[in-house]
């Protein structure tokens, strides 16, 4: 047997090793032990490596929650080729930029978006494989169903050496320009982001090698846990490896989009220990179906209700608390797609997003040059384990991942502050930061103080130019069914909560609030739909 190393396929053999016969993956009526599914990515592996995907080649995984996701991102990391995800949201255009950006050689597509993907297809010359899942026969010329795609010879794996140098690519959401691609070397991502098999075992920290990691699994208790965001959302597939190299039982949403009544239906059948959302675009629906149907849901067993990705308000977390269980523990937590996870904590009571600790290798950068000093403010950057860069673009690379007085940091674009005890307020995304009349006004402060109106389902908060101050707060809202909206009451109640100048100046509502399928706001559109609204009233007169 080749020597273990920090490769991501390499960790999950040693789980699967440890527990073969536990539940490694649950998601509608399929399960997978930790035996299967370790067995299905060997075949699978087998079969790309006799395809020709081999070392460096990315691999596109274009697919909604299922097994097959897990089994080839591990498979094309046993081949030491590099999995990509990819938004099964996107539309031919925005797939043929991630095709051609990616040079993908190798794609996994679900059945349903194969329409989407034949459009695309142009743009993918150097496209080698093709495997369809879902069921049902490919209608592609060349490509595979799924089940085809395995070989019960796995002998030629025995050659390939994996290393924790191998690349996993990360797209972001591109929400302030085009998708970029984040370049994870497995072990970077395995300590920078996953834990290092230490996140269920604080006091212990992370493993020195990766033979400790069966330990680690052997003396933990198994747990069951859910990421209710979907898995080509970079935090939820974190979270799920997280819980895979600790050998927990991992409950995928078998649905394509989000439904509150469905998450606790899965929470109750399966007695989740912990689950994991992003902010009040989940957290509020999951209120209203407690408050709607009290006691029809036994969620006794949960004692982890975490957060990621965007604000849960305090005051939601509060009223969430009759319907759980006295013990349940509420965690949020920062993270970006190329610094990683940033930490755990609390919203401050000084005002801010969160705080969290100091860490020797979180720093406050000011003007991107030097190291903010305890009162300065700049923005969030990370040291340490972290990304190669962004995927054949160097431009961004050297604008996102810098050196200061010889240490390499990436600049998260989170803008933030030293406290006098080391510890760092994290304010918002500093891209979206509103300037008006020299103040600076974060979208997700304001968005909290809106989402504590009986009358709001969603908002999203953003800038819009003005001739006086440079620019104005304006609120994107959707109301919920039967509700009116009254913008004096509404405006009084951000009074309030807030200084004056983070009030509002102008109010939209949409039938429905547009969120990506992890639940995170999209402030491009926001921003649009505010001022084409504020154009339509200006015309008007």
């Amino acid at each position: 047997m080749n020597p273990r190393s920090f490769s991501l396929a390499d960790l999950f053999a040693i789980a699967a090793e440890t527990v073969p016969e536990r539940d490694a993956l649950v998601i509608g009526d399929t399960r997978r032990t930790y035996r299967q599914m370790a067995e299905r990515v060997e075949r699978l592996a087998a079969w790309l490596h006799t395809r020709g995907i081999g070392q460096g080649d990315v691999v596109g995984l274009q697919m909604y929650n299922s097994p097959e996701y897990l089994e080839a991102f591990l498979a094309a990391c046993r081949v030491r080729a590099v999995p990509a995800n990819i938004n099964y949201r996107y539309v031919a255009d925005e797939l043929r930029y991630i095709y051609d950006n990616a040079a993908v050689k190798a794609l996994f597509y679900s059945a349903e978006l194969e329409p989407a993907v034949a459009e695309a297809l142009d743009a993918a010359p150097e496209l080698k494989v093709k495997v369809r899942t879902s069921g049902g026969t490919p209608a592609l010329a060349g490509a595979t169903a799924y089940e085809a795609a395995q070989l019960d010879d796995t002998a030629a794996l025995d050659a390939i050496r994996c290393s924790g140098d191998d690349i996993s690519l990360l797209y972001t959401g591109g929400t302030t320009g085009k998708p970029k691609g984040v370049m994870w070397p497995h072990e970077d991502l395995f300590f920078g982001c996953l834990g290092g098999g230490g996140f269920y075992a604080p006091a212990d920290g992370p493993v020195k090698a990766p033979a400790e990691l069966a330990d680690r699994i052997r003396k933990a208790h198994p747990l069951r846990f859910m990421p209710v965001a979907p898995l080509m959302h970079g935090a939820a597939h974190w979270a799920t490896m997280v819980s895979l190299f600790a050998g927990h039982t991992v409950v995928l949403n078998d649905q394509h989009h989000f439904d509150a009544e469905h998450v606790l239906d899965i929470a109750a059948a399966h007695k989740l220990n912990g689950i994991t959302i992003v902010g009040d675009a989940m957290a509020l629906p999951i209120l209203d179906a407690l408050k709607a149907q009290p006691g029809r849901w036994d969620l006794s067993s949960l004692f982890l209700f975490g957060n990621g990705g965007a604000v849960m308000s305090a005051h939601i977390k509060e009223a969430l608390k009759p319907f759980l269980p006295p013990n349940v523990y509420f965690s949020d937590g920062i993270g970006s797609s190329e610094g990683g996870q940033l930490g755990m904590g609390a919203k401050p009571t000084e005002g801010g997003m969160i705080k969290i600790a100091a860490r020797p290798d979180l720093k406050v950068v000011v003007d991107g040059q030097r190291i903010a000093a305890p009162g300065e403010a700049g923005i969030l950057a990370r040291s340490g384990h972290l990304p190669l860069g962004y995927y054949r673009d160097p431009v961004k690379t050297a604008e996102t991942f810098v050196t200061i007085a010889g240490t390499r940091y990436a600049i998260t674009g989170d803008a933030a502050a030293i406290a006098e005890d080391g510890s760092i307020i994290v304010f918002g995304r500093g891209n979206n930061c509103i300037n008006t009349g020299g103040e600076k006004v974060f979208p997700e402060e304001v968005e909290e103080v809106l989402h504590m109106s009986p009358h709001i389902l969603d908002a999203v908060v953003v800038g819009l130019p003005d001739p006086r101050w440079g620019q104005k707060v304006a609120a994107v809202i959707s109301l919920r069914p039967g509700a009116a909206l009254d913008v004096d009451a509404l405006r009084a109640l951000c009074r309030e909560h807030l200084a004056g100048y983070k009030v509002p100046k102008e109010i939209v509502t949409v039938p429905e609030v547009l969120r990506s399928a992890a639940g995170k706001a999209n402030y491009v559109w926001a921003k649009e739909v505010a001022q084409n609204a504020s154009s339509a009233a200006a015309a008007a007169g």
